[in-house]
């Protein structure tokens, strides 16, 4: 996914900008970007790799590069090398995104076929962020040319513009990524997540609709296209990727997932000595679950913070499956003998998740090993976000299982995405089996709806069900 992060301030931003990028980690593993404005300097840019470290580590011993700036961007990227500085006839701008664009292979053809260069590759593909630069800068005004990207891609893009003399942030035209408005004295910032204004003293003041364009300055806030009327605001970002403490559209993360937890143990009827969370996304579906069933919530599994944060996650699959093994440690004083019930964010693949049931029954003594999941079987890729590092379909534990019982993996798609029709419950069957769990469920779509307190109308659920209420091929304008 990725998550960006700007402010601009009648004095020096560069702490704001640094520690409030740095709390949008979680949502990305692979690239880490800066780039600031000061009229003594101009424009200052940096990039790290961040697979094999973290943002702060990289960009701390180098903060005194962008020393006397008063506005600037930053970003945690799973695609790109961002932020990227360009000279047009609009003037001098860093740009930085949250993106995934379907058709960028068609976007590229077009753009070489006019004599268009792209002087940036990431892993030598083309970079998504330089592709909407290119876009942009065909319009005649940055609004014109924001517009221009979203009559052009499928998928979706968020962004944020650095001038020399405003930041300009644009929400994708469905609104499936979002951006939060924080403001203090002298200063606006705007965020992937609002987790990253308390400790700066921001206050959130207005979430960016879906489509809208808003320019800030120090000490204003200017709306330069208004909102798009639909929206698809990502529901993963309830379940998985989202921070706690974080906010989006009202809704705040942590008490839609204790809701979640409280709404599924009302009605079921399994009996448990405790419940607990898979950390970090598992934990306060598990805390509202034990309130709703009224049982102890323990922490049978811990994670090992010091030097397995949440954010590290690398892109290798060997290399994740050893990170989940080593970070997640079994209390066996807590498991010993135990039927315990464990809430967890989703099953993807479902590797770790059967190592690690293996190791609980195996190594720790649990008795029982029941598993309540915070949002429906994940049926479809997300051609929206990248909700997960998937490269396929069949990298999904349904998808396998469904051509298991097919003999092709795109039959029938629509009934196994159905809770409680027979395909469903053979699906749900064969995945308890397969990850050597006592029970397994999944919460339905209606009740993470209920739960994140959203019309179901604004929030995507396409992994789930397919039906996303726009499509790829559909655009902000139509």
């Amino acid at each position: 996914m990725g998550g960006i992060f700007g402010t601009i301030s009648k004095k020096s931003c560069v702490a704001d900008l640094f520690y409030g990028t740095d709390y949008n980690s979680h949502l990305g593993t692979r690239r880490g970007g800066m780039a600031t404005y000061s009229k003594e300097k101009g424009f200052v840019r940096s990039i790290h790799n961040l697979e094999s470290s973290y943002f702060r580590t990289k960009f701390e011993p180098t903060l005194g590069r962008f020393e006397g700036s008063t506005a600037g961007i930053g970003v945690i990227s799973d695609t790109d090398a961002q932020p990227l500085i360009i000279n047009s006839h609009l003037g001098r701008f860093a740009i930085c995104t949250v993106a995934k664009i379907a058709n960028m292979d068609e976007l590229t053809d077009e753009m070489l076929s006019r004599n268009m260069h792209f002087a940036e590759l990431s892993q030598s593909s083309t970079n998504q962020t330089e592709l909407v630069a290119l876009l942009l800068i065909q319009g005649k005004t940055f609004v014109d040319g924001i517009e221009n990207v979203y009559r052009h891609i499928k998928g979706s893009c968020t962004m944020m513009i650095l001038t020399d003399n405003s930041i300009i942030c644009a929400r994708d035209s469905w609104g499936r990524t979002p951006i939060v408005i924080g403001k203090k004295d002298g200063a606006y910032a705007a965020s992937s997540e609002s987790t990253s204004f308390p400790n700066l003293d921001f206050e959130e003041c207005y979430n960016v609709g879906p489509g809208e364009i808003v320019r800030l300055t120090a000490d204003s806030i200017t709306q330069l296209r208004k909102p798009n009327e639909k929206m698809q605001v990502c529901s993963f970002l309830w379940v998985y990727y989202g921070f706690p403490t974080s906010t989006y559209e009202g809704k705040n993360v942590e008490e839609a997932r204790f809701a979640n937890g409280y709404n599924l143990a009302k009605s079921d009827d399994v009996e448990v000595d405790c419940c607990s969370g898979i950390p970090d996304s598992g934990t306060g579906m598990a805390m509202g679950y034990a309130a709703g069933k009224g049982v102890p919530y323990q922490r049978c599994i811990a994670k090992y913070t010091p030097t397995w944060p949440r954010s590290f996650t690398p892109s290798n699959q060997s290399m994740r499956s050893l990170v989940a093994k080593m970070k997640l440690i079994p209390n066996k004083a807590m498991l010993k003998d135990k039927r315990v019930l464990f809430c967890d964010d989703s099953i993807v693949r479902g590797t770790q998740l059967r190592d690690n049931v293996k190791v609980l029954f195996d190594k720790a003594g649990l008795k029982e090993c029941h598993m309540r999941i915070a949002c429906p079987p994940l049926v479809y890729g997300c051609p929206f976000i990248n909700f997960t590092s998937s490269k396929s379909d069949m990298e999904l534990i349904t998808r396998r299982i469904i051509e298991r019982f097919e003999g092709d993996a795109n039959k029938n798609l629509e009934k196994y995405a159905t809770t409680d029709t027979p395909e469903y419950k053979r699906m749900v069957e064969a995945i308890r089996q397969e990850m050597g769990l006592t029970t397994l469920k999944f919460n339905t779509i209606e009740q993470l709806i209920e739960a994140i307190g959203l019309p179901k109308c604004k929030v995507c659920t396409h992994c789930f069900d397919g039906s996303s209420k726009y499509t790829l091929e559909e655009h902000a304008d139509e």
